[in-house]
């Protein structure tokens, strides 16, 4: 996960199960359609290659086809356009990983590490929901004032399970029970995400240990997000290369800060 230097706390946020790039990656390879379904019945799809350290994700975006790939093994992703026949490219580093290595997630690895300005403390183990977790205190300096936090990592699957901000917002994750989705195995798991002087706020994930993924998420409101017809297997080279005669395009500039 990749921090935005105007939200020092990212890290802790967002939905800690699903599809980040570092979780799709570092499972087997397979391929996979997207579905996303909107509480008015809006539908959109898309697809999704895993490789050896490299993923491919085709999407459509206000009409226009996008196809976005990573590859770990070179720390560097491109954007293409097929309606254009162009693309862009930029660096992608995984938080100071080597190139060609991604380690299994791990409770014991500081999740402060890479991170400027975020420092991490190992303080023991505790329970969270029926799970032993390595808690982490988390602390930075912003306009003078120290702020903590502290986040706890499954011992198992090294996973946030919990997390507790400066600001009084909080997440904590609870197994369900196991499902079969698909004819897969899954975990399923409820998110109960709190801020202040508001109500819980709760989502629901099934979360595919083979996968290393969440295959399927329900958000409040209706909102629905699945991967379908998956198949495991190794995915061609071809899929993760940017095609012969695409111009490459410079990307815009960034906005000011």
């Amino acid at each position: 996960m990749r921090l935005h230097k105007h939200a020092p706390w990212a890290i802790l946020g967002g939905l800690l199960l699903t599809a980040s790039v570092q979780a799709e990656i570092a499972g087997v390879q397979f391929s996979a359609e997207t579905v996303s379904r909107g509480p008015d019945g809006q539908t959109s799809t898309g697809k999704m290659y895993v490789g050896a350290n490299r993923m491919r994700v085709e999407m459509s975006h206000l009409g226009q086809e996008m196809i976005r790939i990573h590859d770990q093994n070179r720390q560097m992703e491109w954007m293409l356009l097929p309606d254009r026949q162009a693309y862009m490219e930029r660096s992608a580093p995984m938080g100071g990983t080597a190139p060609g290595s991604m380690p299994a997630p791990s409770a014991e690895t500081n999740p402060c590490q890479g991170i400027e300005g975020l420092n991490c403390t190992r303080t023991g183990e505790e329970d969270v929901a029926g799970r032993r977790a390595v808690k982490w205190e988390m602390s930075m300096t912003h306009e003078g004032k120290t702020l903590t936090g502290a986040q706890w990592l499954d011992v198992e699957r090294g996973l946030p399970l919990k997390y507790q901000m400066p600001d009084g917002q909080a997440m904590e994750l609870r197994m369900l029970g196991t499902e079969s989705i698909a004819g897969r195995a899954v975990e399923k798991w409820e998110m109960t995400t709190t801020v202040p002087n508001e109500q819980p706020v709760q989502s629901l994930q099934w979360y595919d240990p083979e996968l290393k993924l969440a295959v399927r998420e329900e958000f409040p409101g209706g909102f629905v997000r699945e991967l379908t017809n998956i198949q495991v297997g190794p995915q061609p080279d071809e899929l993760f290369t940017v095609p012969a005669g695409y111009s490459k395009m410079e990307p815009p500039p960034a906005p000011p800060r």
